[in-house]
C-alpha cells in the first residue's frame, strides 16, 4: 500500500458532513464500547491519568474516560473533529490532526487508545511505534482493529459476497488492510512493551442490533464501490441488506481484536 490512500477515508467514502455519519459511527460504538471500556478499566484507567484517544469519532470513549473512569485529562485527536463540537470542558482537549503527520507531537500519556484507526492508514507499523513513544513510563497502549472470521462453508450467500466486496472496496479505495491485525501482539512486543496480551470480541449480529445497523448504513453508503468490485450486483446488495434486517439473521460478523502492552515503569523508552 502506498501513501496515495492517506486521508481518503472521509473524503472518498464516509464524509464527516453526511447527515447520518455520526449516527453510523455511534451504531458501531454501541456495539464495541462495552468491551472497550471494560478493557480500559482493566488496564487501570482512572484518576491521575492523562489519556490520548486516537480517532476519537463522536467522543463516546473520551467521555467515558472522563465521566466514568474519572481520568484527569483526555486529548481527543481526529482528522475531523466536527462530531466533537460543543463545550469541551477543562479536562478534554480536542486536537484536529492527521495521525500520519510526522510533525504531530501531542505530548506524553499514561494511556493511549486507538480503535478502528490503524487498519485504514498507511505506514501503520511506523504509527504504532510513534504511539508507543508517546507513553509515559508505565503507560499503557491499547489497539483495537477489525478481524474477519468468515464461515468456510459459505462463499456464495448475499451476506458473505457483500461483506467480501466491502473489504475489497475498502482496500482498493482507501487502503484498508486488516490482514496484519492478528500480528498486533508481536508488534507491541517488538516495541519493547511488556505484559502484552490480546483478546478477540465478536458482538452479536442480530436483526435490530447496533451492529446490524452499522453494517446496513455502511453498505448503503458504499453501493457504487461494492458493485464496482465485480463481486456483487445491485440485487445482491439489496438481498444482503434485507437479510441484515430479517429475524433469520444468523452470522458471526467481523470482530475486534484488542492488543495491549505497557512501557517499562523504570523509564526505558521503546526501541525505534
Amino acid at each position: 500500500m502506498t501513501d496515495d490512500h492517506t486521508g481518503r477515508y472521509g473524503r472518498d467514502l464516509f464524509e464527516p458532513g453526511h447527515p447520518r455519519e455520526a449516527e453510523r459511527i455511534d451504531a458501531g460504538a454501541a456495539a464495541y464500547d462495552p468491551v472497550t471500556t471494560r478493557r480500559l478499566r482493566a488496564l487501570g484507567a482512572g484518576p491521575g491519568m492523562r489519556c490520548l484517544e486516537v480517532g476519537a469519532g463522536t467522543g463516546t470513549i473520551a467521555r467515558w474516560l472522563l465521566e466514568e473512569a474519572g481520568v484527569d485529562e483526555v486529548v481527543a485527536v481526529d482528522r475531523d473533529t466536527s462530531a466533537l463540537a460543543g463545550p469541551a470542558g477543562p479536562r478534554l482537549r480536542v486536537v484536529t490532526a492527521d495521525l500520519t503527520d510526522e510533525a504531530l507531537e501531542p505530548g506524553s500519556y499514561d494511556l493511549v487508545h486507538a480503535r478502528f484507526v490503524l487498519m485504514h492508514l498507511p505506514q501503520r507499523r511506523r504509527i504504532v511505534s510513534r504511539l508507543a513513544g508517546w507513553l509515559n513510563p508505565g503507560g499503557r497502549l491499547l489497539l483495537g482493529d477489525a478481524v474477519e472470521l468468515p464461515d468456510p462453508l459459505d462463499a456464495g450467500s448475499a451476506y458473505r459476497r457483500t461483506m467480501d466486496a466491502m473489504w475489497e472496496a475498502l482496500h482498493t479505495t482507501i487502503g484498508t488492510d486488516i490482514s496484519a491485525v492478528p500480528a498486533y501482539p508481536h508488534v507491541l512486543r517488538a516495541e519493547g512493551l511488556t505484559g502484552v496480551a490480546a483478546e478477540l470480541y465478536c458482538p452479536p449480529l442480530t436483526a435490530g442490533s447496533p451492529l446490524a445497523g452499522f453494517w446496513s448504513q455502511t453498505w448503503q453508503r458504499m453501493r457504487p464501490e461494492l458493485t464496482a468490485t465485480g463481486r456483487v450486483d445491485a440485487s445482491t446488495v439489496e438481498e444482503a441488506l434485507a437479510y441484515l434486517a430479517s429475524p433469520g439473521l444468523a452470522e458471526l460478523g467481523p470482530g475486534m481484536l484488542m492488543a495491549w502492552g505497557q512501557r517499562d515503569p523504570d523509564g526505558g523508552r521503546p526501541p525505534h
